[in-house]
């Protein structure tokens, strides 16, 4: 094994914050106090690379439903890609982890692009869940035509469960927030790192288990904080999805990066 790990191809993992919002625990977490001090949540997008690949994962929102829904549009996420050296014209593979809205609203922005998404979020957005408007509350439905259209015009990629999108890099389904929503592992310089997007959207989650409102399945949701464990070497081998920590645990890039981007193949501070 650990031959075979010598010979992964290594890559650089970054997030790359595009918006932000501050809540209270009582609107972010299941039992939150509503009267404890705002808490803070950021949007990012992520982007893995070398000299041979680029995978971005998620497109974020756009500025109108964000701004819709009260959260800021600090930049475009596709000009903020643009800052780790990745235009959204050339990128070949982007990963849905799910199809909320802060993690779908740009697909027509990477039009050479193959979008990887589970079979069962797909199912999930198009099937009788969403006959429920406290499921299908996070959702767009332009977002989901989108990704209707992207089938018919042969971008589509499905996956069935864990994995491999290409050497170093695996999809982990892992539902719960929802039913096909799914992880990233990355083979990076210090070793395998999970990106969870939302299956734990704060590193409070990844320790202690705090579960995040907003579920189609409790159990299970709670059943991926474990699961995200199994998969990474160490609790700093795993990035929340919408922690502001993360911006301040990982470095920048370069110095004008600051508060925009997150260096995660970098080993984080305390």
């Amino acid at each position: 094994r650990e031959n075979a790990a010598m010979t992964l191809p290594v890559y650089e993992a970054y997030a790359i914050k595009y918006g932000d919002r501050v809540g209270t625990r009582g609107k972010i977490f299941v039992h939150g106090d509503p009267h404890d001090a705002p808490l803070g949540m950021d949007y990012f997008v992520w982007v893995i690379k070398n000299d041979e690949r680029t995978v971005v994962v998620d497109v974020g929102y756009g500025q109108e439903e964000g701004e819709k829904r009260g959260r800021s549009f600090l930049r475009c996420p596709t000009d903020g890609m643009r800052l780790v050296g990745v235009g959204p014209d050339t990128v070949e593979d982007v990963v849905i982890t799910h199809m909320h809205y802060d993690h779908a609203g740009n697909l027509e922005l990477f039009p050479k692009a193959r979008f990887h998404i589970q079979d069962s979020e797909m199912e999930f957005v198009t099937g009788r869940a969403m006959t429920h408007k406290g499921l299908r509350h996070s959702f767009v439905l332009r977002d989901v035509q989108e990704m209707i259209a992207m089938l018919y015009g042969d971008r589509v990629v499905f996956h069935d469960g864990d994995e491999e999108l290409a050497p170093g890099i695996t999809l982990h389904h892992i539902p719960g927030h929802t039913r096909g929503l799914q992880a990233v592992r990355v083979h990076t310089k210090r070793g395998w790192v999970v990106l969870a997007s939302d299956v734990a959207h704060y590193y409070e989650s990844i320790t202690d288990g705090t579960p995040f409102l907003t579920h189609e399945n409790m159990f299970q949701m709670l059943e991926g904080f474990k699961r995200l464990r199994s998969l990474a070497p160490s609790d700093k081998h795993i990035v929340p999805g919408h922690d502001p920590l993360v911006l301040q645990r990982y470095p920048a890039p370069s110095a004008d990066l600051e508060g925009i981007v997150a260096r995660l193949d970098d080993t984080p501070s305390e």
